[in-house]
């Protein structure tokens, strides 16, 4: 296989820690099967801002256009809270987004049977969950025009209607080859934007998707819907702020959000962005406590989305059950009183999983 040039940008807070795990696997995958990973690291957030004043700087940008994939592990932090608005953490992770223009955020929400105890949700609702929340990322009212004041402020959502036209067909694409629903929220009783979206998915799934079941509901309503009937939702394709308020939501479901990745994806042939959604955990930052499994699961999105490996992606999601069946839990899964153990140790945990079921499968052969 041909060398894969990633990008590692391990950010804030807990970013390095989970990052130096998503390390330990991609070295595993480098000396034990025919990938060769090449990676570099760049700054983004808060580590930017400390080192060049920006939170996204050029160098940064200039080490995407020569990279395959770029994995991200978080931004941001209170150290970072009052800088000058311009150039707050977010605004860094938000032009990274747009330069790499990664417009389809895939977010599967999965529960591991190992984990049900560990939802706040109860046993019987979570049975068969399997969902993916497609998020429109590059548009929306995180872009659009911002007005700030003392006594008045706004801000602008603003959608194309090509802008949504091509979120809604990576969703029904992805309805087809997996033989599921498509449900679209929005706000369209309200919101102009929103009708906008409504009418432009209609549109396409009547002219090119009519064989893909569709549905619509109001934003509300599915943040609602998610926490006491998840398992209707296959696929649900939405907006910008929508789909950040949702799947943080489903992380819920899954015990907590340590355990959902994401990939952002961008036209064939750019370059994907590959973050868990955790965020960058300040307050349990360099302890060595952090759950990396939403990274190292994110790892797997980069072979089964970029790569078109979904045998490697298979491969990491296994180990992740199988040492969750074994009882590895960091704090955040762990019950209480259950023992829990580092970052460091769920990383190896994960390796030697890699590497036994790897040899089984060669011993089955």
């Amino acid at each position: 296989m041909p060398n894969v040039n990633m990008l590692l940008l391990p950010g804030d807070g807990i970013g390095p820690e989970i990052t130096a795990e998503v390390e330990k696997v991609i070295g595993w995958f480098n000396a034990n099967t025919d990938y060769d990973f090449v990676t570099i690291q760049g700054l983004l957030g808060g580590a930017a801002i400390d080192a060049t004043g920006e939170p996204c700087p050029q160098e940064t940008l200039d080490k995407v256009d020569m990279s395959d994939v770029v994995f991200l592990g978080a931004v941001g932090g209170p150290k970072w809270d009052n800088v000058d608005p311009s150039i707050r953490c977010e605004k860094g992770l938000l032009k990274l987004r747009k330069h790499m223009d990664v417009f389809a955020n895939l977010r599967p929400t999965k529960i591991f049977s190992a984990l049900a105890e560990a939802s706040s949700m109860k046993p019987e609702v979570m049975d068969g969950v399997d969902l993916l929340i497609v998020r429109e990322l590059v548009s929306g009212i995180y872009f659009g025009a911002h007005n700030e004041g003392d006594e008045r402020a706004s801000d602008e959502m603003l959608y194309t209607k090509e802008e949504v036209t091509r979120i809604a067909r990576v969703a029904f694409e992805l309805a087809r080859a997996q033989g599921k629903g498509v449900c679209s929220v929005d706000k369209a009783n309200v919101l102009a934007a929103s009708r906008l979206w409504r009418k432009t998915v209609i549109e396409l799934h009547e002219a090119e998707f009519s064989d893909v079941e569709l549905s619509h509901m109001y934003v509300d309503n599915a943040s609602m819907q998610l926490v006491t009937k998840p398992n209707q939702f296959d696929i649900v394709v939405t907006g910008n702020m929508f789909g950040d308020i949702l799947s943080d939501t489903a992380g819920a479901m899954t015990g907590s959000l340590g355990m959902l990745p994401s990939a952002s994806l961008s036209n064939p042939g750019k370059p994907g962005l590959f973050e868990p959604i955790h965020g960058s955990a300040p307050d349990i930052a360099g302890q060595g406590i952090a759950n990396p499994l939403a990274s190292i699961l994110s790892l797997g999105m980069v072979f089964s989305a970029s790569l078109q490996d979904d045998a490697s992606a298979k491969l990491i999601e296994t180990a992740v059950e199988d040492v969750l069946a074994k009882g590895f839990r960091t704090g955040d899964i762990a019950k209480a009183g259950e023992a829990a153990v580092s970052t460091v140790e769920m990383g190896d945990a994960v390796i030697n999983s890699l590497a036994r079921l790897a040899q089984e499968a060669t011993h089955a052969a």
